[in-house]
């Protein structure tokens, strides 16, 4: 691996570094979690996952793409019910996550991209990305991956309920490391849903919510994993890498506009929010 092919932020020296930026590649900073997903996967699901579409990403995209050590843990106290499942407050992620990409922008990367796998993390990272664009002369994103491979899923999917340790994660974990999964141990979760929102609303329902789990469910399921294959991990693994591939093309391309201010009269420009 040379430093013009080397895909990895942290495996370069710092000489190296300023090799990159000059060639401007799209920083990934991946989010992830560590948390209960049901009896038969592991607590890294959500960070295993991520991670490997990212560092997939990276390799495939020869250069314009450099990845950035994922983060591990995320808002997950509607979890800590379940043994092992670490929580971050919400304040805390962002705090961290925006002091990432603010040093990523200060050594004159211009375009970041949030990459999460961990459906709570969203709303933040969502908020990390307009803090970087706001405080940087960088542009910064944020996508969960699992929306660039609901269709290529849809084709293969077998359950209505697309969530938590269900078909869709089980499926992508049985692709990338099936010695982990322990299928024998994998139910049906026991959902609550209703017209307008469920135990743990999805994007399928209008109204957000998220209760407790340790309310409603015993097994930490949310969906059935039960159905899952390696064949289908396959389908969603690779709409994922090649879906996140086409945006880090598209958002390096992406055009920083000068900025115009259009008051008649001075602003008071020393107020710092």
């Amino acid at each position: 691996m040379t430093p013009d092919t080397e895909y990895r932020y942290n495996r370069l020296t710092w000489p190296e570094m300023n090799e990159a930026i000059a060639r401007q590649p799209v920083v990934v900073l991946p989010t992830g979690s560590t948390e209960q997903h049901g009896r038969h996967l592991p607590l890294d699901t959500d960070l295993f996952l991520t991670e490997s579409i990212c560092l997939e990403v990276g390799r495939r995209a020869a250069g314009r793409a450099l990845i950035l050590p994922a983060i591990p843990y995320g808002l997950n106290m509607h979890h800590i019910d379940f043994p092992g499942t670490i929580h971050i407050e919400p304040e805390v992620f962002i705090a961290y996550c925006l002091n990432v990409t603010k040093s990523v922008a200060y050594h004159g990367f211009q375009k970041i991209l949030l990459v999460n796998g961990h459906g709570s993390n969203m709303p933040l990272v969502d908020i990390v990305a307009r803090k970087t664009v706001l405080g940087t002369h960088s542009l910064c994103a944020a996508v969960g991956y699992m929306s660039l491979v609901m269709d290529a899923f849809r084709e293969v999917q077998e359950t209505p309920v697309i969530a938590h340790a269900d078909e869709l994660e089980t499926s992508l974990y049985l692709y990338l490391a099936p010695e982990r999964v322990q299928m024998e141990r994998a139910v049906p979760g026991s959902d609550v849903m209703g017209e307008h929102l469920s135990s743990d609303s999805t994007s399928n329902y209008p109204v957000r919510f998220s209760d407790i789990w340790g309310r409603w469910t015993t097994d930490g399921v949310h969906g059935d994993p039960t159905v899952a294959t390696a064949d289908k991990g396959k389908v969603i693994y690779e709409a994922a890498v090649e879906g996140l591939l086409r945006v880090v093309n598209e958002w390096r391309a992406w055009p920083i506009g000068e900025r115009r201010d259009q008051h008649s009269t001075p602003v008071q420009s020393d107020i710092r929010w």
